[in-house]
């Protein structure tokens, strides 16, 4: 989301001004960067609680605190209102808080995937520094495996306040969704129009595969729940208005400009920001807002800021910012985070390697895409797709981004190229468990039942 600060006033005057707002990311390939963002859960060591924003007396662990003590490594705050919320890195990355404290690495722009592991090294190492004075511990899962809606805290930021009043009235799990769940994606780029909307076919009709490769979500409330990605499950309903897999974005033609129409005319508003202030508009169109049409903001001008915000407001399983954000999978183990990257990075940077992805989702149809999603959370790699099923598909899948990743040629210093951060899919591939079945075997086996154990194993710092 755009900060007040950084916020382009420039009045909205049509729609083709909102597609050129999009097409102004568009790259050259050499300037083609990989950023990898993730979130990971909070836990107090002692009885695996989230910790409180604010600290609690003679327990210090507190997401406060644990934001202070990074700040003190480095970086800029960023608050809203009097509470810190976040923090600005040197380097172009951030930290931020999800809704339930999950502490969120938006990483830089990097060149190569090794950037990418050295700065997820990095981070782990300065959360670690600030989380341990705390007793605080933290675990990139899908979904909390132990806690109920009403035991996750809230952090104080304003637009989290706005959604809270609105999901319940658009879906059952939106809640849910804010509190209880953690993801990991990758943003790439866009040379044109053309090689945006090619990506987004790949990708939109893939992510039901990354889906399953990434299942890290068997848990709820301390028991199996029946899904492997119950994360994924949770995105099937939350508003379905501006989530999922929309038919405009697989239809011929699709571009900056169709995009932005459907933002504007099909994605309801949550907020417009004033002077650091979140005024509430939830449920309004933001094509009324352009228009002046809206009571509450009577002589307030839709600007391109608000804009840029709004397309925040898309949950879209492929979002269209000024590049493109892949966020179908559940957060996962470090190298699983590098894969994710690796995997879509190898899809869509090389050129020979976009082609067979685009030959291998050649004729599947948007209902084909939505009926995978819709199945994939429960199903994993058993989904059915066009006959066949994921797991048929994810040997080719993977040898295309493997194929992409060589042509890259970026190899780190001792001469291995990026095709190394795929290995925990080909290990899935070659029939390992995904994280989801391995620690469903843990739980029906060594740990009897008892899913608590999975801190331990999960824990990053």
């Amino acid at each position: 989301m755009s900060n007040p600060a950084d916020a382009d006033t420039t009045p909205i005057t049509s729609v083709r001004q909102l597609a050129e707002y999009f097409a102004a990311g568009c790259k050259p390939r050499a300037r083609f960067r990989i950023g990898t963002e993730h979130e990971k859960f909070g836990f107090r060591r002692d009885d695996l609680s989230p910790p409180p924003y604010n600290p609690s007396p003679g327990r210090p662990g507190s997401i406060r605190l644990l934001l202070e003590g990074l700040a003190q490594q480095g970086g800029k705050p960023i608050v809203d209102g009097s509470n810190p919320i976040g923090l600005r890195l040197d380097n172009g990355a951030s930290v931020s808080l999800e809704p339930a404290g999950q502490l969120e690495l938006s990483g830089a722009p990097l060149e190569t995937l090794h950037d990418t592991k050295a700065e997820l090294d990095a981070h782990f190492a300065a959360v670690r520094a600030a989380a341990e004075p705390l007793g605080l511990g933290f675990a990139p899962l899908g979904f909390h495996p132990t806690m109920t809606r009403a035991d996750m805290p809230w952090m104080p930021k304003s637009r989290y306040g706005i959604m809270r009043g609105y999901m319940p009235k658009v879906g059952s799990l939106g809640l849910d969704m804010m509190t209880r769940t953690c993801t990991v994606q990758v943003n790439l780029d866009f040379a044109s129009e053309a090689d945006m909307r090619r990506k987004v076919r790949v990708s939109l009709v893939l992510q039901p595969l990354a889906t399953a490769l990434f299942a890290n979500s068997p848990f709820t409330q301390g028991r199996t729940n029946g899904f492997l990605s119950y994360r994924a499950h949770v995105w099937t309903d939350t508003d379905n208005d501006r989530s999922g897999i929309p038919a405009v974005m697989l239809e011929e033609g699709f571009g900056f400009e169709r995009y932005a129409q459907w933002l504007v005319d099909s994605v309801p508003m949550y907020f417009v920001c004033r002077e650091g202030r979140y005024i509430d508009v939830a449920g309004a169109s933001f094509r009324a807002f352009m228009e002046g049409r809206l009571d509450n903001l009577a002589g307030t001008p839709a600007t391109v800021g608000d804009f840029a915000d709004h397309v925040t407001t898309a949950f879209t399983d492929v979002r269209v910012k000024r590049f493109l954000e892949m966020r179908g999978a559940d957060a996962g183990t470090p190298e699983m985070m590098l894969a994710q990257s690796a995997l879509w990075t190898g899809l869509l940077y090389d050129e020979a390697a976009l082609e067979a992805a685009l030959a291998v989702v050649r004729g599947v149809t948007w209902a084909d895409a939505v009926a995978a999603r819709d199945a994939v959370p429960r199903l994993g790699l058993d989904t059915p797709f066009c006959g066949h099923s994921l797991r048929s598909l994810a040997g080719d899948v993977l040898a295309i981004a493997s194929d992409g990743l060589r042509a890259r040629a970026m190899a780190n210093a001792g001469g291995r190229d990026e095709r190394l951060f795929l290995e925990p899919l080909r290990v899935i591939v070659d029939g390992a468990p995904t994280q989801a079945e391995f620690w469903l075997r843990q739980y029906h086996g060594p740990w009897g039942g008892d899913v608590r154990p999975i801190f331990n194993f999960s824990d990053i710092i």
